[in-house]
């Protein structure tokens, strides 16, 4: 129970705890979906929603206010111009934590902190596995093979390799000809 509990220090010094809220929020409005602990990501929901309803209203005074928490200016222009308005309607609620379970190593709560309107890209992921059925692997050939195929190719008129010129004879010159 968090009874009169503001928040929760997450066992770190103030400074580390605002950069890590930072750090975390950044990337949350960059790739949309971060996976970390559960605590962390309740904590880091409570800031990634100020800056969302900061962001639905794009004055100037806001873009400041939220470019003093988040240094990239990538990442302030993209919530001020795609996630703002997307969440314009909402009134409230932009994001959902989804728990994992628990991490092998420490047996930590792990969770995705992600934005409600998140799609997850699966279609994008059968197109992939479409094209590499389709461009099926060439069998190998040796090296001989290989160079012969290349020699094959090559027009009668090519140039010779730069090693091949100091290798080459000189042509005798037919009779009546002027060098």
């Amino acid at each position: 129970m968090k009874h009169k509990n503001g928040f929760n220090p997450l066992s770190r010094t103030a400074s580390h705890r605002r950069a890590m809220h930072r750090n975390m929020v950044t990337s949350l409005f960059k790739f949309e979906r971060i996976t970390t602990t559960q605590p962390k990501a309740l904590e880091v929901r409570r800031t990634a929603e100020k800056l969302i309803t900061r962001s639905k209203v794009d004055t100037v005074h806001n873009r400041r206010q939220v470019a003093r928490f988040i240094a990239d200016d990538a990442v302030v222009a993209k919530l001020f111009k795609d996630i703002g308005p997307r969440m314009k309607d909402r009134a409230g609620g932009y994001t959902r934590v989804l728990k994992l379970g628990f991490r092998e190593g420490d047996a930590a709560e792990v969770a995705i902190l992600e934005l409600v309107d998140y799609k997850l890209d699966v279609a994008g992921k059968d197109d992939k596995k479409a094209k590499k059925a389709d461009k099926a692997p060439e069998p190998k050939k040796s090296a001989a093979a290989s160079k012969k195929a290349s020699d094959a190719k090559k027009p009668a008129g090519a140039k010779k390799p730069a090693g091949a010129k100091k290798a080459a004879v000189k042509e005798p010159v037919a009779e009546g000809t002027e060098e």
